[in-house]
């Protein structure tokens, strides 16, 4: 197993079905499209490659913020169905720490859905805490 960035297009379209599971509002014709401006906008993709596959994807951006200095936040985080509970999302996360302090940053932050408990844990494990509610609100409808 091991980590590195999702640069090609094979290597992204490669993260494509882990993805879509997180994001299942995603669609194969308009992906590629979309990860270029992502990635044109700062965005990373890492993924784990293990035996062929690609069972965890991670994107994230690093920005300055007033309220919290250099952040590195986590904008995705997934390992497909069959392959969770193996590791691969801790190591991950442990990756994108490293990452996180090689690149000088203050914070790491990510946002969840409540009813990802399983997630939560991981979270909580790997020294996270739930440090505010996040509002959002829905401008196109």
């Amino acid at each position: 197993m091991k980590i590195v960035f999702a640069e090609t297009d094979e290597q992204l379209k490669s993260c494509y079905p882990a993805l879509k599971e997180l994001r299942p509002h995603l669609e194969e014709k308009t992906y590629l499209a979309t990860m270029h401006v992502m990635m044109q906008e700062g965005v990373k993709v890492a993924m784990v490659e293990d035996g062929g596959t690609v069972p965890t994807v991670a994107c994230f951006r690093i920005a300055h913020y007033l309220f919290r200095g250099k952040n590195l936040y986590i904008d995705d985080l997934v390992t497909l169905p069959g392959n969770r509970g193996k590791g691969y999302g801790a190591k991950m996360l442990d990756w994108i720490k490293e990452y996180a302090l090689s690149q000088n940053c203050d914070t790491m932050h990510l946002d969840s859905g409540p009813a990802r408990h399983d997630a939560h844990r991981l979270y909580l494990n790997k020294g996270f805490v739930i440090s505010s509610h996040h509002f959002s609100m829905n401008l196109k409808k």
